[in-house]
């Protein structure tokens, strides 16, 4: 059973209006347990609406949205189950910080989910270990913490309600390429520890290809792709044409296999083209080799 799933998922802004639009349209899909996907698409794609879906923080103008086998919309006022289940952290997530101390931050939500002290303490201080942030820094004021802490922090807090599915929208959003570096080992480690199922949605494809096993695209609405990220960037020259900036390496490869040299053209990791061009020098390959 698909933990994410959707029936023919249409919303609609300013319905019955002159200005009404498909911010999402007819969409069907299913996402497994576990899966880490990527979810990328040019600005007005559609994919924020989308991910908004999966959590009810929107509710679909038509179609249906499952939630572990279960229909979010089903019982309207049953909605926060699901807010628990799926965690959604936005971008910026540190403008929301707003406690007085590290420790009431982060375990807002627990304590929201109405969970004993005990418990609550537990979730917290794991939390924060997960985020690489130190459990000295509790009582601190949030406001004191770098500004790549309090990104950590605000993470560290969708993190403690133990969410089954773990949403990032833009996580790296302003971020230096340390920062950015930090903040995306800090997904996939606690990805590979929890086992649980994680969105990353990016206009970065360097992230995405680095990432994420498996890539969904969004255009005008729908989905354009879902596959594995090896099939995704195999298609680089359509993705350019619907306006996505495939990752700089794709490019210098898809230039090298036109000038002639032994290259595929859909290599999308440093670590794969490094890979292929060793051997290809071990072989004295070369254009027209």
């Amino acid at each position: 059973m698909p933990i994410i799933k959707t029936e023919r998922l249409t919303h609609l802004y300013s319905p019955g209006t002159v200005f009404e639009k498909a911010a999402v349209e007819d969409i069907s899909l299913e996402i497994r347990r576990g899966e880490f996907l990527g979810i990328i698409g040019h600005t007005g794609s559609g994919k924020s609406t989308l991910i908004q879906h999966f959590n009810g923080l929107l509710r679909p103008s038509s179609g249906k949205v499952y939630i572990d086998g279960e229909d979010i919309w089903a019982q309207p006022k049953a909605i926060r189950k699901f807010r628990f289940k799926v965690g959604l952290v936005f971008q910026y997530p540190e403008y929301q910080l707003f406690e007085e101390t590290v420790y009431k931050d982060v375990a807002f939500g627990p304590v929201n989910m109405g969970l004993g002290e005990k418990e609550v303490r537990e979730r917290t201080v794991h939390a924060l270990r997960l985020v690489g942030l130190p459990e000295e820094i509790l009582e601190k004021s949030p406001f004191e913490l770098s500004g790549g802490q309090k990104r950590r922090a605000a993470i560290a807090g969708v993190i403690a309600m133990e969410p089954e599915v773990l949403i990032l929208d833009e996580p790296t959003a302003g971020l230096d390429p340390g920062g950015r570096d930090m903040i995306l080992g800090m997904v996939k480690d606690y990805h590979r520890e929890r086992k649980n199922t994680v969105l990353l949605v990016s206009h970065s494809m360097e992230d995405i290809a680095k990432y994420a096993p498996k890539v969904l695209v969004m255009n005008k609405a729908k989905v354009y792709a879902y596959d594995d990220v090896a099939k995704i960037f195999g298609k680089a020259d359509q993705l350019e044409r619907l306006g996505l900036s495939v990752p700089q390496i794709t490019k210098i490869c898809m230039k090298l296999s036109s000038m002639g040299y032994d290259i595929p053209p859909d290599l999308y990791t440093v670590e794969q083209a490094k890979a292929h061009i060793l051997t290809l020098l071990g072989k004295g390959g070369g254009a027209g080799d």
